[in-house]
């Protein structure tokens, strides 16, 4: 499938049964990714042939397609007002449900790093809206599926441009002035730049739609305006890639030009016999430019592409557009395209190589997409050694960490830290010249948040099998143990059950149990770990918990001497209020510290209750009750500042050295025997002391005589 737009047109070209979608290779995907719309009349063609597959009922008329998009796997159409999804690689077509109102548009980007939650949630974010209408009398719908099923989007406040994340939400963009209806153009690569344009209006933004800036228009050396709409051209069409613009118009003239954080400028190309009604433009190669028109085919309902390449660089090398000199010859990192993780607390180290042209002095830019949440330390410096031409090489090293680390910016600035985000790092040169055509702009997305790569283990340096206790030959034997009825609670209510519990003892997950002495307060020592490399003994917060639910331990520490101002959770207040039960119910998403003084806990009222959260600030640890045998504990890391990831573990200990319970209670055995020392002593009172005693003492002692004379007969 071949998908381009223009303002006018829409045209879909359906080739066998392989489509490209916006991340796949090639030019075909280039002209997905990088057009802006499809021919309403060629559309339908292929519409209607397809309307069977839909289960659609009747006739609908002639379709009119709005708007396209891609979103992953799916081909997006708004078609008579309604949202419709193609999965291309299915042949399959649905409509999208939560849509209540008539729409126009939709809209959403591309992020193409395989396998990273920020990407999926990116291609799956889709807006749908009707452009045009009055603000207030408009309805906005958002998706999070990549476009099966939309809900209502509503904005606190409405006017130019606002946002939905923090901190850009709590101010509006600055206002910038036109007069019609502005397509909005998301340029590739995540970097922030948003062209807004119309037949008479082409705007910039280098920050999504924070600032806005005109773009000035030359012709060779001479500046013809600084803004296009002062000039009498009507655009017909745009389209842009990474660092680059291409703007055709209805004069036949074709202008390029480059997108900067600082300023933005196009330059008159060409003129004449580039301008067709339903022409589209498309990027397919560094410095290459195509002119793509459909072409019908009357005895077939798909359409080719008649290509004209245009191969800028080349343009721009004539003498007669007198463009100046790129300062720069080399611009590299072997780092660039890539994707990088920046956890909690961890930071990034990046470098680049910079070669600027004998005599030329450029100065490198270095910019985050997000410095709300990225902040950078950039340092530069010559390399001992200069190139074969004498050219000076220059390293650039960049430092990248949290903007809330570095300490230099105001908390009103920065994103909650608790949030994670993403960020595009892009390396560039201040006022870089049109003709830098094949010195792009270098870019790698950031993600601070999980690093997938991590992991905890409990630390197992004595184990039951280690010191004789337990056979691992037995473990891995279908080893069951049983866990006594008074022992556990399956709801971890920590009420005694009905009957005995018989547990498989999985050797596979758990290996050998860890050795705990029952009478020696205990709490294990936890190790991150980085794929296959140890980082450190992890200090953070955490919690356990029993996952067949015995509760016979408990916690060395109480409210009061863990310094709390609130009174702290605990797994009864957790399993009340969260929708998982068990132990992956407290997590670092609804854990609170009770020393927190900003928090909604309520205030201390039983200091002496216990404190079931270990690590951190405390020396908190597990008191075992009098009884040996098996723990399966489930431990979860809750500080939320430790790291974006859900950091947890299961694993398990064997308790040993307590004595078995006795089945009378002290306090009966002593009373028994105090009981039994009185009765012996009065009744020996009684026998030597008494006229019953003395016939008692003559009667067995007549008795043992009988006896004696019986033997001896």
């Amino acid at each position: 499938m071949v998908l381009s737009q223009s303002r006018s047109t829409l045209t879909v070209t359906v080739s066998g049964s392989s489509a490209a979608g916006p991340c796949a290779p090639g030019p075909r995907s280039a002209l997905v990714t990088h057009a802006a719309g499809l021919s309403r009349r060629h559309l339908a063609v292929s519409w209607r042939q397809r309307r069977g597959r839909t289960g659609g009922r009747g006739t609908v008329g002639v379709p009119e397609v709005t708007s396209a998009h891609f979103a992953n796997a799916f081909l997006l159409l708004v078609v008579n007002g309604k949202v419709y999804t193609y999965a291309y690689k299915e042949d399959v077509w649905q409509i999208a449900t939560g849509i209540q109102h008539p729409v126009s548009h939709i809209s959403g980007d591309n992020c193409c790093f395989v396998g990273n939650t920020f990407c999926t949630e990116i291609n799956n974010s889709i807006f749908a809206y009707s452009r045009g209408e009055q603000v207030s009398q408009t309805t906005i719908y958002s998706s999070e599926n990549g476009g099966i099923s939309f809900t209502n989007f509503t904005f606190k406040n409405q006017g130019v441009f606002v946002y939905s994340e923090q901190p850009l939400d709590r101010n509006l963009g600055l206002a910038f002035n036109y007069d019609t209806t502005l397509d909005v153009f998301l340029c590739p690569g995540l970097r922030g730049f948003l062209v807004l344009w119309s037949e008479k209006t082409l705007l910039v933004s280098p920050n999504s739609g924070q600032l806005f800036q005109t773009v000035q228009v030359h012709k060779g050396s001479q500046v013809l305006s600084t803004s296009i709409s002062k000039l009498n051209i009507s655009i017909h069409s745009i389209t842009a890639n990474e660092h680059t613009l291409a703007v055709l118009t209805k004069e036949d003239a074709l202008y390029f030009g480059s997108l900067e954080f600082l300023s933005n400028s196009i330059i008159q190309l060409a003129e004449g016999s580039v301008w067709f009604p339903e022409a589209v433009l498309m990027f397919s190669g560094v410095g290459m430019l195509d002119i793509l028109t459909p072409l019908p085919d009357a005895a077939f309902p798909t359409f080719d592409m008649q290509k004209c390449p245009i191969n800028i660089q080349a343009i721009l090398m004539g003498p007669g557009l007198q463009v100046k000199q790129c300062k720069i010859e080399l611009l590299e990192s072997r780092l660039e395209s890539e994707m990088y993780t920046i956890d909690m607390n961890s930071k990034l180290n990046l470098s680049f190589t910079l070669i600027p042209r004998l005599g030329m002095s450029p100065i490198p830019l270095v910019m985050v997409s997000n410095p709300y949440s990225l902040g950078l330390q950039a340092s530069i410096y010559e390399e001992a050694d200069n190139t074969f031409d004498g050219n000076i090489v220059y390293k650039l090293d960049i430092d990248l960490k949290q903007q809330h680390h570095w300490g230099r910016a105001s908390p009103n600035f920065t994103s909650s830290i608790k949030r994670p985000t993403i960020s595009t790092l892009t390396v560039d040169i201040a006022n870089r010249e049109i003709s830098c055509v094949d010195m792009k702009p270098l870019s790698m997305l950031i993600s601070v948040g999980c690093d997938l790569e991590k992991k905890i283990v409990v630390q197992n340096k004595i184990s039951a099998c280690s010191k004789g206790i337990l056979d691992p030959v037995e473990l891995q034997k279908n080893y069951s143990y049983v866990i006594e009825k008074e022992s556990y609670d399956s709801s971890y209510q920590g009420q005694r059950s009905d009957e005995d519990l018989v547990v498989q003892y999985s050797y596979k997950d758990l290996g050998c149990p860890r050795l705990v002495y029952y009478d020696t307060p205990w709490k294990p020592v936890i190790e991150l770990w980085r794929k296959s490399d140890f980082q450190e003994i992890v200090s953070a917060e955490y919690v356990l918990l029993e996952v067949n639910g015995v509760f016979t331990y408990s916690y060395a520490m109480t409210a009061g001497s863990a310094s709390c101002i609130n009174q702290p959770q605990n797994w009864t207040s957790i399993l009340e209020t969260s929708s998982k039960k068990g132990p992956f119910s407290w997590n670092r998403e609804n854990y609170i510290s009770c020393r927190d003084s900003s928090s909604n806990l309520t205030a201390l009222e039983w200091p002496d209750a216990q404190y079931q959260v270990l690590g951190g600030l405390t020396d908190n640890e597990i008191i075992f009750d009098q009884r040996n045998g098996f723990y399966v504990f489930h431990l979860s890391i809750v500080d939320p500042y430790y790291s974006y990831c859900q950091l947890e573990t299961t694993f398990s200990i064997y308790v040993y050295g307590a004595y078995p319970r006795r089945a009378i209670p002290p306090e009966a055995a002593i009373v028994l025997l105090v009981s039994g020392l009185l009765l012996a002593v009065w009744l020996a009172y009684l026998v030597l002391h008494t006229a019953e005693g003395h016939r008692c003492q003559q009667c067995c002692a007549s008795l043992c005589c009988c006896g004696c004379a019986r033997a001896r007969h």
